[in-house]
């Protein structure tokens, strides 16, 4: 993914309310397509910066860092840092995640799944 200098590689990204400008294609081309509805960055041994996708212009990403998600969202031209996600209201995130990461490290990926699976489709 590039456009003028910069090079980024997300983790994960996500087409909500633009996956049909996308749906069906094998590459997706930052240049010419739609950026991603939402970005999500896992960093464990180096560290992204929420900043890098201001020239991208995708109206959220999340950063999972020090077993800690930040929800930042695209405003004019910066990021603030938000409590709730645009794409799911609803659903409290961070402390989400947290139970999940608990369980995972006290019984087992599997069990933090399911919990995960019926907590947000409650």
């Amino acid at each position: 993914m590039l456009r003028a200098r910069y090079a980024i590689e997300p983790d994960y990204c996500f087409y909500i309310d633009r996956w049909e400008a996308v749906s069906g294609k094998e590459r997706i081309d930052w240049r010419n397509d739609p950026p991603p509805d939402l970005v999500l960055e896992i960093d464990v041994t180096s560290y992204s910066d929420v900043s890098d996708y201001i020239p991208y212009r995708v109206p959220e990403v999340w950063l999972f860092r020090n077993k800690q998600l930040s929800i930042y969202q695209l405003q004019g031209d910066g990021y603030d840092l938000g409590s709730q996600s645009r794409y799911f209201p609803e659903a409290n995130l961070p402390e989400a995640i947290g139970r999940c990461l608990q369980i995972a490290y006290q019984r087992n990926t599997s069990a933090a799944i399911r919990d995960l699976k019926q907590r947000l489709g409650e």
